[in-house]
């Protein structure tokens, strides 16, 4: 009897914890709509504990600042991305097994099916390119992540006699990030028009050449 009333009084002591937790989560998912549709400096705090229809001093009791909440929107981003890098990310996570055009494009097709995770990295990508932005230097850093894990798989490629004459890795790699940025933007535009795993599935047929049977 002692040890289920222990267990009883464990599961109401972690009554609150849960509460809490699931609290941050709804404020980061409010938070996530706002961003995506007015960027971090169009959205103010205030706007966010409505939404989530809170105080504004129990939204800073679970995040400090905006800082701290935009740090917990791009991990929400990036958990739903479904890799640790994000969109795009390493190409590979979600898709690990497929050749690297075929996970690339597999990536994109699932970015479009997650409702504004597209929408929250454009505009926070374009917003962080000042400086002093918040989340410049995730953005700096997943450029540079992203660009690295490309050439390395066109190198390997090109070593296996299988990269376009002339194309060089890096160029190539940097042309892979860009593409699919931009086609994601016009995306957002003209979705019934716009399929980025077509844009990107093309480009890399192009610079990448047919296995050869052994």
């Amino acid at each position: 009897m002692a040890e289920h009333e222990a267990g009883g009084g464990g599961s109401r002591r972690r009554g609150p914890y849960a509460k809490s937790a699931e609290r941050r989560q709804q404020i980061v998912d409010e938070a996530y709509r706002a961003f995506a549709t007015r960027g971090y400096h169009g959205t103010s705090l205030r706007e966010i504990a409505v939404a989530a229809g809170i105080g504004l001093s129990t939204l800073q009791h679970h995040f400090g600042g905006k800082e701290d909440l935009l740090v917990a929107v791009l991990g929400r981003r990036d958990e739903l991305g479904g890799d640790p890098d994000g969109v795009g990310g390493d190409g590979r996570a979600p898709f690990a097994g497929l050749p690297f055009a075929d996970a690339i494009a597999a990536q994109a097709e699932r970015n479009e099916r997650i409702p504004g995770l597209i929408a929250l990295y454009s505009v926070l990508a374009a917003e962080a390119a000042a400086d002093d932005h918040p989340a410049h230097d995730y953005f700096l850093d997943r450029y540079a992540t992203m660009r690295e894990t490309y050439r390395a798989e066109f190198t390997a490629l090109a070593a296996a006699g299988r990269l376009r004459d002339g194309l060089d890795p890096a160029l190539a790699a940097a042309t892979v990030v860009a593409l699919w940025e931009g086609i994601q933007l016009q995306w957002l535009y003209s979705p019934e028009r716009i399929h980025a795993a077509e844009a990107l599935r093309g480009y890399l047929e192009l610079a990448i050449l047919p296995e050869t049977a052994a």
